[in-house]
C-alpha cells in the first residue's frame, strides 16, 4: 500500500502529487501538509495493531507515516521517540490542581524533540536514494537542537550533513554538531539569516533541505509525539467503563517557529481522519515574551504573521519570523486552546522548579511549564483536568542558562567547620 498520496497547501488549499513539489507551495509559498491515504489506512489497520507492536520508537507508527522503513538497525536512528511521561504530582498540588505530567523529550538520542523531525528527513532521504541511487547531503539552519538532531541522525547511517547556525548558538549545542561530524558554518547574523542562507545553498549545491517550516516531512516526524500521547492518555484514562473520558487533556507546547505545535496538531488530525479518536486535545502554545510573533497573531484574531526582533534566553524558540506561524495559530485556535507568553525570569524559575522533580530542561523546554503556571493563574484550567507539558530539550544543552536559574554553590574550607557554616 502506498500511503503517501501527495501534498496540500495550508494556505490556498492547492493539492499536488508526491513528485510535483518538494518544499513549499509554488503558488503562494505556503507550508505543505503531507496527505496520506487515510481511507486505506483505516481499512487495513486498527488501534490494536499499533498498540501490539513491540517497537518502542517512532517507527512503531510506520503504518501512519509517509516513509518506508529506513533501516539503520542497532543505531540511534532506531531509538528516536517513545519518550517517557512523568507524573509531577508535587507541582500539580502546589498549583492547586489534580494533575500535571511532563513528556521528557530530552531522552531522545541527541537530547531534544528535534530528533523526531531529523529521523524522518533521514528516512525520506534514504527512501529517495533507493530510486535514484544518490544520497544527497542534507542541510539545515538551526539555533542548535535541529542541527544536532540532523547531525546525529545523519551520522548514525553515514549521511553527510551541513549545518548553518547563528554564531550566538550555545557552545554545548555547537559542540554536538561538531562531534557528530557535520560541516558546521556559524553565521554572523540571526537564525532567520541562517535559514535564508541555507535555502540558497540548498538550491545552489543540490542539497536536500531539512529546514523546519519549509520541508513538509519535518511535520511528519514531529506528529509522532501526538501518537505517543494518544497511547499514553488512552492508558491513563482507561476504558469507557471507568467514566473518565470526559477529562479535559490540555497539552502545553513551547513555540518558536511553530513546527512542533503544528506537528502535534497534525498527528491528532491524522488520528481523527482514520477514526481512532473523536476529539483532539486542547493545545496551548507558549512563547517567550521577547519572541512572541505567533502570540501576537493569535490574539489579533487573524493569520497575518508579523516579524519581531526576537530577544530571549530561550534560544530554541527565539525566532524573528516564524516559518510555520499560520499552522501554529490554527493548532491552538482549532482545539479550543490559546497562546500565552512568559518572561525570561519565569522561564528560569521554571527550570529550577522542574529540576526539583528530577527534570533538567533547557529554557525552551521549561517555557511550557511556565506557560502551565500562567494558564493556572488566568483560570484556564479545570481542577480535574489532565495537564501535560512537553520538555523539548535537555538542560545540558545550555548550562549557562541553567546556572542563572539557581544559586551558585558556595566554596568552603575542607573542614567540618566549613561544612557547618552552611548547614
Amino acid at each position: 500500500m502506498d500511503k503517501f498520496e501527495g501534498y496540500k497547501c495550508s494556505i490556498c488549499g492547492e493539492e499536488y502529487l508526491s513528485g510535483q513539489v518538494t518544499y513549499t507551495c509554488p503558488r503562494d509559498g505556503g507550508n505543505l501538509d503531507v496527505v496520506l491515504n487515510y481511507e486505506e489506512i483505516a481499512r487495513k489497520y486498527q488501534p490494536g495493531d499499533i498498540r501490539n507492536r513491540s517497537t518502542a520508537s517512532i517507527w512503531r507508527y510506520l503504518p501512519l507515516l509517509p516513509v518506508q522503513d529506513p533501516g539503520g538497525e542497532d543505531t540511534p536512528l532506531r531509538n528516536v521517540g517513545w519518550t517517557p511521561v512523568y507524573d509531577l504530582k508535587p507541582l500539580a498540588h502546589k498549583a492547586g490542581l489534580d494533575s500535571l505530567w511532563v513528556k521528557d523529550e530530552s531522552r531522545n538520542p541527541t537530547a531534544s524533540f528535534k530528533d523526531r523531525a531529523s529521523a524522518m528527513i533521514v528516512a525520506r532521504t534514504l527512501n529517495l536514494a533507493r530510486t535514484n541511487s544518490i544520497v544527497p547531503t542534507i542541510v539545515t539552519a538551526s539555533t542548535g537542537n535541529a542541527g544536532a538532531a540532523l547531525a546525529g541522525m545523519a551520522a548514525a547511517v553515514g549521511q553527510k550533513a551541513v549545518i548553518f547556525a547563528p554564531k550566538t548558538a550555545p557552545p554545548a549545542k555547537v559542540a554536538q554538531l561538531l562531534v557528530f561530524g557535520a560541516r558546521v558554518l556559524l553565521v554572523d547574523g540571526t537564525y532567520d539569516d541562517a535559514f535564508d542562507l541555507s535555502i540558497q545553498a540548498s538550491n545552489a549545491f543540490g542539497w536536500y533541505c531539512r529546514n523546519t517550516g519549509y520541508n513538509p516531512f519535518t511535520l511528519e516526524g514531529k506528529k509522532t509525539a501526538a501518537f505517543e500521547i494518544w497511547e499514553w492518555y488512552s492508558n491513563l484514562i482507561g476504558t469507557p467503563e471507568t467514566h473518565n473520558r470526559d477529562k479535559q487533556l490540555t497539552i502545553f507546547v513551547s513555540v518558536g517557529d511553530g513546527n512542533i505545535i503544528s506537528g502535534i496538531h497534525k498527528g491528532f488530525k491524522d488520528l481523527m481522519a482514520i477514526g481512532w479518536i473523536e476529539k483532539i486535545p486542547r493545545i496551548i502554545g507558549v512563547q517567550a515574551e521577547g519572541s512572541a510573533a505567533i502570540f501576537n497573531t493569535f490574539h489579533a484574531e487573524n493569520e497575518e504573521i508579523k516579524a519581531v526582533s526576537a530577544v530571549t534566553i530561550a534560544d530554541s524558540i527565539s525566532v524573528d519570523f516564524p516559518r510555520d506561524g499560520v499552522r501554529a495559530v490554527r493548532a491552538a485556535r482549532e482545539t479550543g486552546g490559546t497562546y500565552l507568553k512568559v518572561t525570561d525570569q519565569q522561564i528560569l524559575d521554571a527550570i529550577s522548579e522542574l529540576g526539583k522533580c528530577g527534570i533538567f530542561a533547557e529554557p525552551a523546554g521549561a517555557a511550557s511549564y511556565a506557560g502551565f503556571l500562567a494558564a493556572n493563574r488566568e483560570g484556564l484550567l479545570d481542577e480535574g483536568g489532565v495537564n501535560l507539558v512537553i520538555n523539548t530539550g535537555s538542560g545540558l544543552k545550555d548550562v549557562k542558562a541553567a546556572m542563572q536559574s539557581v544559586t551558585a554553590a558556595p566554596i568552603i574550607e575542607p573542614t567540618l567547620d566549613g561544612v557547618k557554616k552552611y548547614l
